[in-house]
Order: structure tokens, then sequence, then C-alpha cells
């Protein structure tokens, strides 16, 4: 399962968001890094269908995503930066509400992702109401529901901004790990470089453009750079470094 992007690029009018992105990313964890801006919800947004490319193309498991939406939108889970849990709702309940959607039955829906539901210490919380859970545990609840129907793709925007160092360092190490497992392709969109290692694949995005992209250890060696962090600031013009 591979993501290819073929001369992509995406207009706010004049203002190009993202710009001619030749990208290959295969199976595994891959890192979208960028400031604020970069164009990484953007491309989020083409990926998923939200937005059609002003030019270019996305082809997922070699399949062309103007003629094979249907089909692709099947095998793809999301987690976009933006919860969209209901809050009133408990949590077996939104997971079972999604998986109807899919045409998967409740049952079968719980079965696909107890291992899942274990892991992410949500099944002793299936009866509770999402309202009732902190940041972290409503994130794992979006994680759960993005796998339920088995997808072969997991895209993940921003999906720990604004949750604790323990909340993040758990979410992002259980889908690495997730990645292993299943075999998936995985694009995990962030800001934060705590949340990137060595052995990563990565992406860094800036001003709608790919400036680098392969393993981080071997790009900082490449750019002759200690780590990560100086990797960044000499490939971003952003001051603001989180």
């Amino acid at each position: 399962m591979s993501i290819v992007t073929n001369e992509l690029s995406f207009y706010y009018g004049k203002k190009a968001a993202v710009y001619d992105l030749n990208l290959t990313i295969n199976k595994g964890f891959n890192v979208l890094l960028g400031p604020n801006g970069a164009g990484k919800s953007t491309l989020f947004s083409m990926l998923t269908g939200l937005y059609q490319p002003s030019s270019g193309n996305i082809k997922i498991d070699g399949y062309d995503f103007r003629d094979n939406r249907a089909e692709i939108m099947k095998s793809m889970g999301v987690v976009f930066q933006q919860s969209t849990v209901d809050l009133d709702l408990s949590v077996k309940q939104n997971l079972v509400y999604y998986a109807a959607l899919q045409g998967i039955s409740s049952s079968e829906a719980l079965t696909n992702i107890g291992d899942i539901l274990s892991q992410l210490k949500l099944t002793q919380r299936l009866n509770d109401k999402v309202r009732s859970l902190n940041g972290g545990h409503r994130r794992r609840v979006e994680i759960a529901r993005a796998l339920i129907h088995k997808p072969k793709v997991l895209l993940l925007d921003e999906a720990t901004v604004g949750l604790d160092i323990d909340s993040r360092k758990m979410i992002t190490e259980y889908v690495k790990t997730l990645s292993q497992q299943l075999g998936i392709c995985v694009l995990w969109a962030t800001h934060l470089i705590d949340e990137i290692s060595a052995d990563d694949q990565l992406i860094i995005l800036n001003e709608g453009k790919v400036k680098v992209q392969g393993i981080s250890r071997e790009l900082c060696e490449t750019h002759n750079v200690a780590d990560i962090y100086q990797l960044y600031r000499m490939l971003t013009t952003n001051t603001e470094i989180t």
C-alpha cells in the first residue's frame, strides 16, 4: 500500500497552499513535519477527497483517486485535527454508529478492534460518555474508530495537539507500533519535533513545498546537522519552534 502524488498543487485564489508535490509514501510510519501554515492540512484535505487538486493527481495503492474515490475511501482511516466524536454518546455508541456508516454490524465492529481497544485502555470505558473522558482518551476513541473497518491507510492530522506530554507520547508510540503490527501506511502530520524518532520516515513541508524526504537520521547526516531540530530550522523559515 502506498500514497503517490504527482505534481500535486492546490491554490486559494492565486496563492499556492501546496505546490508541485511529488511524493511516494510507503507502508510504515511516515511523519509529515512542518510549521503551521506549511500546507499539511491542505494536503490531507486532498488525500481525503475534501478538496479537489488544482493540478496534478493522487494515486493510492496504484489507483487514481479521481476515478476510484469510493473504493479508496473504504481502505482509509482518518483522524482529523478537530475532534469529530459525539460528546453526548458513549464510547461504544460512537464506535457502533461509525461502523454502521461503513456497513459493519456492531458485533463485527467491536471484534475488529477488540485488541486495539484493550491496548488503548478503552475496554473498560465503552459505556462512558465521551464527554467524561480527558483529551487523551478522546483521541484514543478517534483512533479506534478510524481502524474499525481495517483500513490499509491511516491519516492523522495533528492528532496530539492540545494533549499533555504523557498522552502525546503514549499515542505516538502506539500508532508507530500499530503501523508495524498491521503493515499499514500511516501518515502522521505534526509540527511537534519531539514526536519524531531517528528511524522515522520524515517529510518536511514548508510553504507548500517538500524540502526533504527520507529517514530522519540519514537526512541529518546528509545536511550535516546534529538533530532534527537543526534540520527543521535550516529548511524552514518558521521562527516559532515547538
